[in-house]
């Protein structure tokens, strides 16, 4: 059959589901996206396309048309890498050249996992959630002093938030004490922004105690593969926390715990959910129990381990909407370590003893794998803007952890 792939998106997670398609074909993969960033800019993997205001529906219907027409394949599989790009395939695809396929959980799903607030409103009562306390920067109610600090505190609705701009603003916030939570909000409100802000209980641990699990839920809506990482740290900058930068697949300090695996799978199916889906975990000493912050419906900025792994995430996608191929269930135990960052960070900071001697192990096997340094795209500008992106992690993780 005569298809091709798109990809929509220039951060890392596109630029890693570039290297997945250049791993089975051995070609460029086109990609387009608002702007291109040094990550994709430097690569000879990807035929890339600025389209400065592709977040406008119209404009993003026109683009992909436009480029359905041109490309004249029998199918289109369109990828999509952040939420934004999720949220428009959805939301406009009945106006799109019947060409392409993709795979997401319907806009029911999209909105309500996407809107924190309405996340936690949702499916409270069927995950395993932190307590929550939902504040309306519409309403403004008066906040009551009634929390145990630290608590987080973060937008209910992330795309909007980050239309907003403020000194000092972060992604994520860990609130010390009454009197700081009342100035974030006051801040927050300030700059714009309208939506449902966050309070939430502060489940103690550092970036090990955090997990990641990814599942690909086919077109049929079943669960055909799974996996449960380790996390060891993850972002240190205001914009950029709760991002991981290292993980282990098929490790757990605690245990391998299966069950909380099939049970998550099991909630996936029972919504109907299709596509890939992250879960953010938190692993509460207190009471032994995994935490579910959020659900990303898409694969996340670490996903690539799966590829490193042998389960390319495009093939994946490949398999089940272009070729309708019976695709089997896989937990996926096969260990891989990934990273952002180069080796002394890891060394240095990563704080849990037995996730850091496997750490080591499986370097020293040979199972380590860092998604932007990949060997067949290597020109000199690209060599140069890695170098100096691992010397700056040197540089930000010296500082205070967040």
């Amino acid at each position: 059959m005569n298809f091709s792939v798109l990809i929509l998106g220039s951060d890392p997670n596109a630029y890693y589901m570039a290297r997945s398609y250049h791993e089975l074909y051995g070609k460029k993969v086109d990609m387009i996206s608002k702007a291109a960033i040094s990550v994709t800019e430097f690569s000879n993997i990807i035929n890339f396309t600025a389209v400065p205001r592709i977040y406008e529906a119209e404009n993003f219907v026109k683009t992909l048309n436009e480029y359905a027409r041109e490309n004249k394949s029998e199918k289109i599989l369109l990828i999509g890498t952040n939420d934004r790009y999720i949220r428009l395939i959805v939301e406009n695809k009945d106006k799109l050249d019947e060409v392409y396929v993709h795979n997401y959980p319907s806009l029911e799903i999209v909105n309500t996992v996407l809107v924190k607030d309405a996340f936690y409103a949702t499916f409270g009562d069927q995950l395993d959630i932190p307590k929550t306390f939902i504040y309306s920067c519409k309403e403004k109610p008066e906040i009551k002093d009634n929390f145990t600090y630290p608590v987080i505190l973060k937008p209910g609705n992330g795309i909007e938030y980050h239309e907003c701009h403020f000194d000092g603003m972060s992604k994520v916030y860990k609130i010390k004490s009454f009197d700081e939570l009342k100035s974030i909000v006051k801040k927050i409100e300030d700059s714009g922004y309208r939506e449902n802000l966050i309070v939430q209980e502060f489940i103690p641990g550092d970036d090990c105690a955090l997990f990641d699990v990814i599942f690909y839920a086919g077109k049929d809506k079943q669960v055909k593969l799974m996996t449960f990482a380790q996390i060891g740290l993850q972002e240190r900058t205001n914009t950029g926390v709760g991002n991981c930068t290292v993980l282990v697949n098929g490790f757990n300090e605690h245990g391998y715990n299966e069950g909380v695996v099939r049970e998550l799978a099991g909630f996936l199916e029972k919504i109907g959910y299709q596509g890939f889906a992250e879960f953010d975990l938190k692993y509460d000493f207190r009471d032994g129990r995994y935490k579910v912050f959020e659900i990303n419906p898409r694969q996340a900025r670490s996903s690539y381990y799966l590829t490193a792994c042998g389960y390319n995430l495009v093939k994946y996608l490949i398999d089940d909407l272009v070729f309708n191929k019976e695709i089997p269930v896989t937990l996926m135990k096969e260990k891989m370590v990934l990273s952002f960052v180069p080796k002394i960070v890891i060394n240095k900071y990563v704080t849990s003893k037995p996730l850091l001697t496997e750490i080591k192990k499986l370097i020293t096997e040979g199972k380590f794998v860092r998604p932007l340094h990949y060997k067949k795209d290597m020109s000199l500008k690209r060599r140069i803007y890695l170098l100096l992106k691992d010397l700056n992690y040197i540089s930000k993780y010296r500082k205070l952890s967040w």
